[in-house]
């Protein structure tokens, strides 16, 4: 979708109507420079305040969208052309949603990691200083045991907030 075409199609509704940019972004609920920025290209409106628009101006989503008036078959073509611009730009791939919910766990965890991270040197600094040759053994391998099981813990978090929450 183009940001400026579609920008410049809301400046032209606008002036047609006869409104500033104060008065449509009263009627809309928005401020003036939301306004500004939408006409500039800069921002698009969310999907919620396209179908606003539309009904102001009395125009449909699509020839929002599309930044242009269309009829008939151009209506069709370009209704389809936008629903896939719009579910490309607005949906999570699976891998994306997986990582934003592995460093949501992590950030939401951290003071635990922190302090196991904390006890862990603090154990081998002991062990170093009184000579436990087992704890220096033993402690890698705690550490490994530890960091699967909450390895897997914020696996199977980021998988079940992916794939199986509604």
């Amino acid at each position: 979708m183009d940001q400026v075409r579609i920008g410049k199609f809301i400046a032209e509704l606008r002036k047609r109507d006869g409104l500033t940019q104060e008065a449509l972004g009263e009627k809309i609920g928005v401020t003036n420079k939301t306004v500004s920025r939408w006409e500039n290209g800069n921002y698009m409106p969310d999907i919620e305040m396209f179908q606003i628009l539309g009904e102001v101006f009395d125009v449909s989503i699509n020839e929002l969208l599309s930044g242009r008036y269309l009829d008939g078959e151009d209506l069709k073509k370009e209704a389809d052309k936008n629903m896939v611009e719009i579910s490309k730009e607005s949906i999570f791939s699976c891998k994306e949603k997986l990582s934003f919910w592995k460093k949501k766990w992590v950030k939401d965890h951290a003071v635990l990691i922190i302090l196991l991270s904390v006890l862990y040197i603090a154990f081998c600094i002991y062990s170093y200083i009184i000579k436990l040759t087992t704890m220096i053994i033993v402690l890698p391998l705690a550490a490994l045991i530890i960091y699967a099981y909450m390895h897997n813990k914020m696996s199977a978090y980021a998988e079940y907030k992916t794939f199986v929450r509604k």
